[in-house]
């Protein structure tokens, strides 16, 4: 209740324009004016003002090295307010050599969809030397994070925790003290050196650069003093780039009670698993002595990359009851056996939505365009950021807006009508784990194949067949040959993307954009009411701020055509949004002749070096070894 009274008292008490009357009764304006004392306890403003620069850091102990920080320190600071209040951040980009912006992972934006943060989305990015202020009410209790939203950025540091308290929490009085713990997987060298190894013609299976370590609360050997007997509220968020996480304190029960911002029923286990973007929070009862300390340790998943072999990388901390006593190493494991995050059940037992009003099926897979370049695709089409930001188009493109044609193909658009139900499928052609993330909505997970069940077909299925009161949340994993089926109601008027949390891929296209009820959009957010910072923001590189219907634009190849059809006979391009070009046709041939070439002289040299004389042919004894001992291969 709360948060929609202060909301209205903040409309209450908006700049008066009308015609003044006398008749106003005394005893009105002293009650509101009460109220307003009154709720003034319960919906504060907090502000935070970020100063983004380059900071050194050493996280790991093995490598210096730039790291994006906020007034001149990193880790970054936690964002903590309580439901109903208004959050400012405002930002001064003092990066130099980049821009930058900021979301706010799992809120939902409600009628502030120019607040998300990602560029060419809701916003121009914040260029270097500019201001730029996020003004938002936040209605949601729970675990979230905030990172920047710009070309591959946050990996270099750009990232931190993102509280919102809850005085009517569910499990408020079950706990004593909290700890907020972020995971996250590291690299050593910048985003701007990697990206190029990436995208890069030869990567043809786009093999993601392996990071060098992982973090536990942005560092290593992480130690942390409990006291016997006492309860902990533990949040866990994977704030990382590329890899999940399994996590587990030994000896110790994790009783789980809240997923993505979403109190669920009391579910215990020894073990979770978090993909990037996910959270977790449980309920962690220390031992009632101090005779031992117990690691805790996150674990890389090798289930999150294809085509590396092996990988695996563990950091350890401690739960530390004695700091005279030793600091055991963990356990062993042969496999993991984490929750089962899909059998949770949420605490206030909203039920399924059931029949669907619209269903889209996405079916994830990759192609090469004619530059030799590997894309990640969604229905044959690799998300490419348009020339003005989506939300721009859809306030400035009158009745227009409804109509997916108008927005550029690239951007792989949908138009959902306002209190929609929608069913989202993703079908995983690939034999990797892939979280995806809807901005502005928490889903229902409907559904959730396991390993190599293949592409969802409904068979057999009926609406009995699915959970009566399914988890929801804002990233969910699809499994390697799998798929996956969330439902959302329509109701938050926005700009929102879908999309792999795994920045290699979103990087790489592996985004869709739901334009939501674009016409009551228009409404609650005209274009006359994005702050005057937010539009300064897209000069410097001249991005326009009308709506994009004479252009299909792809900033990433920088190439523009103007529209010689009406938007309805617009037809989406099967593959990659690239040109065709005589000359990148010609490279490509000779770029793949030389290979095949290559590979031929190879197999001939070998061959000819293999052809065993009558004298070679001979026995040989075989090798063997002790047990334990591997063979080099």
């Amino acid at each position: 209740m709360f948060p929609e009274f202060c909301n209205g008292l903040r409309g209450a008490f908006q700049p008066f324009t009308g015609t003044p009357t006398v008749r106003s009764p005394p005893l009105m304006v002293l009650l509101v004016a009460l109220l307003a004392l009154l709720s003034s306890a319960r919906c504060a403003t907090v502000t935070y003002d970020f100063n983004i620069t380059w900071v050194a850091s050493n996280p790991d102990g093995a490598h210096e090295r730039p790291t994006i920080g906020i007034n001149g320190q990193w880790p970054l600071p936690t964002i903590a307010a309580n439901v109903g209040d208004r959050i400012i951040v405002n930002v001064l980009n003092q990066l130099g050599n980049q821009s930058t912006s900021l979301h706010f992972h799992g809120l939902f934006m409600k009628n502030a969809s120019h607040m998300d943060g990602p560029d060419q989305v809701t916003q121009c990015g914040i260029p270097p030397g500019y201001n730029f202020q996020y003004n938002f009410t936040v209605d949601q209790p729970g675990t979230y994070w905030y990172h920047s939203h710009t070309q591959s950025q946050y990996p270099d540091g750009l990232r931190g925790p993102l509280i919102i308290y809850d005085e009517d929490s569910p499990f408020k009085g079950k706990y004593e003290e909290e700890l907020i713990l972020p995971l996250s997987d590291w690299y050593h060298d910048e985003m701007s050196a990697l990206l190029p190894t990436y995208m890069v013609m030869g990567n043809m299976m786009l093999q993601e650069p392996l990071p060098q370590s992982n973090l536990i609360n942005e560092t290593q050997n992480l130690k942390i003093e409990v006291q016997p007997g006492k309860t902990y509220l533990v949040r866990v968020i994977n704030m990382g780039a590329f890899m999940g996480q399994y996590f587990w304190m030994e000896g110790h029960n994790m009783t789980v009670v809240e997923l993505d911002g979403v109190y669920t029923k009391p579910t215990d286990t020894d073990t979770i698993y978090l993909a990037t973007g996910q959270r977790c929070s449980f309920l962690l009862r220390a031992k009632d002595d101090r005779t031992a300390n117990y690691p805790m340790v996150a674990s890389l998943d090798p289930n999150s990359r294809m085509g590396h072999g092996h990988f695996e990388m563990a950091v350890t901390g401690w739960l530390v009851y004695d700091s005279s006593l030793p600091y055991p190493e963990p356990e062993q494991l042969s496999r993991y056996d984490s929750l089962d995050d899909m059998a949770l059940a949420p605490y206030d037992e909203q039920p399924l939505l059931t029949h669907p009003d619209r269903t889209i099926t996405l079916t994830m897979n990759m192609d090469m365009d004619l530059d030799g370049i590997t894309h990640w695709l969604l229905n044959d089409i690799s998300y490419a950021p348009p020339e003005v930001p989506t939300l721009y188009t859809a306030l400035t493109s009158g009745a227009d807006a409804a109509n997916e044609t108008i927005y550029a193909t690239s951007t792989n658009p949908f138009v959902l009508e306002k209190d929609s139900i929608v069913e989202l499928i993703v079908n995983n052609e690939h034999m990797g784990r892939h979280p995806f993330h809807l901005h502005g909505h928490h889903f229902q997970a409907v559904f959730q194949s396991k390993h190599g069940d293949g592409l969802f077909i409904e068979q057999g299925l009926t609406e009995d067949d699915l959970p009566r009161t399914p988890i929801r949340r804002d990233t969910l994993v699809v499994n390697p040959g799998g798929s996956i089926v969330v439902r959302f109601r329509a109701n938050n008027p926005g700009i929102w993307i879908f999309h792999c949390h795994m920045e290699w891929h979103a990087h790489a296209g592996l985004i869709a954009t739901m334009v939501e009820d674009p016409l009551t959009l228009q409404e609650r957010t005209p274009m006359s009411s994005i702050p005057s910072d937010h539009l300064r923001a897209c000069s410097p590189a001249q991005i326009p701020l009308t709506s994009n219907n004479d252009t299909n634009w792809d900033v990433s190849h920088g190439e523009k055509t103007e529209n010689t059809i009406s938007p309805a006979e617009k037809e989406p391009p099967a593959g990659p949004i690239t040109k065709p070009s005589y000359f990148k046709i010609a490279a490509f041939i000779f770029y793949f002749c030389s290979i095949a070439l290559a590979c031929g002289a190879i197999f001939w040299f070998m061959l000819r070096k293999r052809r065993p004389k009558t004298e070679d042919v001979a026995y040989k004894p075989v090798t063997t070894t002790e047990p334990g001992e591997e063979i080099e291969m």
